[in-house]
C-alpha cells in the first residue's frame, strides 16, 4: 500500500542495478536454395557443417547459395538462414503426388495440402532427397522376426500398458516404424536405416508413464527429422480391434505383413527467382522479432539490382544492421571491362549509409563437388565484420592487412590497379586486391552514401547502429516513469558510463549525453514524451597516408627544420 494509516514498518525494495545491456553486433542473414530443409523459415546455423546437417551438402544447382553462406561462417559463428525455393518444388510422399508443398511445420499444421491416398507418409521438406526415403512399419508380432529391421529394436511389437489400462489385453496396439535411406542419397550407403521409433501405439490418447503421447503419428510429427504422417489409415482387417479410445479410420491396420512404403515425386525447386529470395529475406525483415545485424545475398544477374536494392531497404528499414552486395558474377569474371561493368552497377544502387559493396567474385573450392567456382563476396566482406567484432569493436574497420584478410579465396576475378580503385573508390566500391606477400584483402571500408558524411565509412555507421540498438534498449527502462528530473538523472546516470567505456575502447572521442529541462521542457512533458540529445564524436579510420622523407645537409640540426 502507498501510505501507512497506523504505526508499522513497511519494507521496500528498489532495483537501482539497471545497467545498459549488451547487444549483438556479428549475426548474419541470408537466403537462398539449398537441397533439404525447411522453406520459408528462419533457422539459426553455427558453422559450416552445421548447415549441412540442416540443409544439405550442396550439387552444381545449388553451391553458390551454400558456398556464399559457408564464407560468412569462415568468420563469424551466428547465421540465420532462410531456404527459398521456387515454382517446382514438391515433397516426395508414398502416394508419389506432383502437387504436394509442404514447406515447413507451420505449413504442414496447417493442413492446406491435399494428398491422394490415406496412409502416405510425406518427406519432412521439398527436394529429390525424399526420394530417396523409404518407411517401413511393423505392427505384427508374426511378422517382427522375419522383418529386415527387426535388429534395430529391442521386442516385437504387443501391447502397450496404456492399453492394458484400458482392458484392451486382446488388443495388440504397438508398432515400429523405421525410415530408411532406399537408394543412399542422403547417407551415401543405400539401405542405411536413419532414424527408428519403436513401441509407438496405434492409440490416438495413449501415453506413456511420463505422460507423454506415444500415439505414432504425434511422435514421428515431433521427433522424425525426415517425414510426416500424411493421413490416417482406415483398412483395418478386423472392426473389433479397434480400441474404444481409438476415432475410427485412426488405427493402422494389422497387416499380414510389413508395410513398406517408398516416397517418390520430391522436386528440388533450386532455380529461385529474385522474387523468391526476396520472399526469403522478407522474414528478417522485422527488428523486433529477428535479430539480425549483416545480411548478404547470392548477387543479382546481370543487368539487375533486384536482389541488391531488396537488401538495402530492409537495411534502411530496420535502422539496426547493414547490407553487403556483391555485383554479378558477369561483372568481373570473364568481363573485358570489369572497372566500367562494377562501377555501372554500383551507379545503379541508391545512396545509402547502411549498405556496402565490394568490386568482385572470388573463386573458391568445393570440396563436397571436388571443383572451384565463382561467388560473390558478399559473404565474406559481412564475415569480416564480425570477424572485428571477435577480434576489436564494431566500430573497428573490417579492412586493411590486420583484419581485412579474405579466407578460402584461391583468386580474385578481377585485381584493379592503382589507378582503377581510385575510380572504384570514388564510385563508392570497395576494393578486393591481391599483394605479392600480403594475401587477399578488402582495400575499402566505404558504404554506399554519395555524399561526404562520417557515415561513407562502415566502422562509424556500425558504431552508430551498436550505440543506438543498446542505448534504446536501455531506454525502455524509462517508458512509464514520471518525466522529472528524477528519471532524467536516472537516465543520464545509465548512459554515460557505457559511452565511457565505448570511448575507453576507441569508439568515439568525445561524447555529452543532454536529458534535462533543456529539452524536456514542459510542452514535451505535457505530451508524454521523453528526449534525450547524445552527441558523439565518431572515431575515423585511416584512409589515406603521407610519409614525407626529407633529405637534410650535414651540419643541420633537426630541431630548426622540424620545429621541436
Amino acid at each position: 500500500m502507498a501510505f501507512q494509516v497506523s504505526p508499522g514498518v513497511q519494507v521496500k525494495e528498489i532495483d537501482a542495478t539497471t545497467v545498459v545491456p549488451a547487444v549483438s553486433a556479428s549475426i548474419g542473414g541470408f537466403a537462398g536454395a539449398f537441397n533439404w530443409g525447411p522453406v520459408e523459415e528462419v533457422r539459426l546455423v553455427s558453422s559450416e557443417d552445421n548447415m549441412a546437417s540442416i540443409f544439405s551438402t550442396p550439387d552444381n544447382n545449388t553451391a553458390k547459395y551454400f558456398l556464399t553462406a559457408a564464407s560468412f561462417l569462415k568468420y563469424g559463428n551466428a547465421l540465420k538462414i532462410v531456404r527459398v525455393v521456387d515454382s517446382t518444388a514438391n515433397n516426395a510422399s508414398a502416394a508419389g503426388d506432383t502437387s504436394l508443398l509442404v514447406k515447413n511445420e507451420s505449413s504442414y499444421d496447417s493442413g492446406t495440402f491435399t494428398i491422394s491416398a490415406q496412409g502416405a507418409w510425406i518427406a519432412k521438406y521439398p527436394g529429390v532427397l525424399g526420394n530417396s526415403l523409404k518407411v517401413e512399419v511393423c505392427s505384427r508380432a508374426a511378422d517382427f522376426s522375419g522383418w529386415a529391421q527387426a535388429g534395430q529394436f529391442d521386442a516385437a511389437p504387443g501391447t502397450s500398458d496404456y492399453a492394458t489400462g484400458l482392458g484392451k489385453t486382446g488388443i495388440a496396439d504397438e508398432l515400429h516404424v523405421a525410415v530408411i535411406d532406399e537408394d543412399g542419397a542422403i547417407s551415401g550407403t543405400p539401405g542405411t536405416v536413419l532414424e527408428t521409433f519403436g513401441f509407438l501405439s496405434q492409440l490416438s490418447d495413449a501415453k506413456d508413464s511420463s505422460g507423454s503421447s506415444i500415439y505414432y503419428p504425434t511422435v514421428i510429427n515431433k521427433q522424425s527429422e525426415y517425414i510426416w504422417f500424411g493421413a490416417h489409415h482406415a483398412d483395418l482387417t478386423d472392426a473389433g480391434e479397434a480400441a474404444s479410445a481409438q476415432t475410427a479410420g485412426q488405427a493402422l491396420a494389422n497387416h499380414s505383413a510389413v508395410q513398406a512404403s517408398s516416397l517418390s515425386a520430391g522436386v528440388d525447386g533450386n532455380a529461385p527467382t529474385a522474387g523468391n529470395i526476396a520472399t526469403g529475406f522478407d522474414l528478417l525483415e522485422d527488428a523486433e522479432t529477428v535479430d539480425v545485424n549483416l545480411i548478404f545475398a547470392y548477387p543479382d544477374a546481370d543487368g539487375a539490382n533486384a536482389i541488391g536494392a531488396d537488401l538495402i531497404s530492409i537495411a534502411e528499414a530496420r535502422k539496426d544492421c547493414m547490407a553487403f552486395i556483391s555485383p554479378p558474377i558477369e561483372d568481373s569474371v570473364n568481363s573485358a571491362t570489369p572497372d566500367t561493368d562494377v562501377k555501372a552497377y554500383a551507379d545503379s544502387l541508391a545512396s545509402t549509409s547502411y549498405a556496402s559493396l565490394d568490386s568482385g567474385a572470388v573463386y573458391v573450392y568445393d570440396k563436397y563437388n571436388d571443383v572451384y567456382r565463382w561467388i560473390g563476396s558478399a559473404g565474406l566482406v559481412a564475415g569480416l565484420c564480425a570477424n572485428a567484432d571477435n577480434v576489436a569493436d564494431a566500430w573497428f574497420s573490417p579492412a586493411g592487412v590486420n583484419r581485412g584478410q579474405l579466407l578460402g579465396v584461391t583468386k580474385l576475378a578481377y585485381n584493379p590497379t592503382k589507378a582503377q580503385r581510385d575510380a572504384l573508390y570514388k564510385a563508392r566500391v570497395n576494393p578486393l586486391v591481391s599483394f605479392p606477400g600480403q594475401g587477399t584483402m578488402l582495400f575499402g571500408d566505404k558504404t554506399l552514401l554519395s555524399r561526404p558524411s562520417a557515415f561513407d565509412r562502415i566502422n562509424v555507421r556500425r558504431l552508430f547502429i551498436v550505440l543506438e540498438k543498446t542505448i534504446s534498449n536501455a531506454a525502455k527502462a524509462q517508458l512509464f516513469e514520471f518525466n522529472d528530473e528524477f528519471t532524467r538523472a536516472q537516465f543520464r546516470n545509465l548512459i554515460e558510463p557505457f559511452l565511457r567505456d565505448v570511448k575507453g575502447r576507441r569508439g568515439v572521442t568525445d561524447f555529452l549525453v543532454v536529458c534535462d529541462e533543456s529539452n524536456n521542457t514542459g510542452q514535451v512533458v505535457d505530451a508524454n514524451r521523453f528526449v534525450a540529445d547524445i552527441f558523439v564524436k565518431p572515431s575515423k579510420s585511416i584512409n589515406f597516408i603521407t610519409l614525407n622523407f626529407i633529405a637534410t645537409r650535414t651540419g643541420v640540426d633537426f630541431s630548426e627544420v622540424a620545429g621541436g
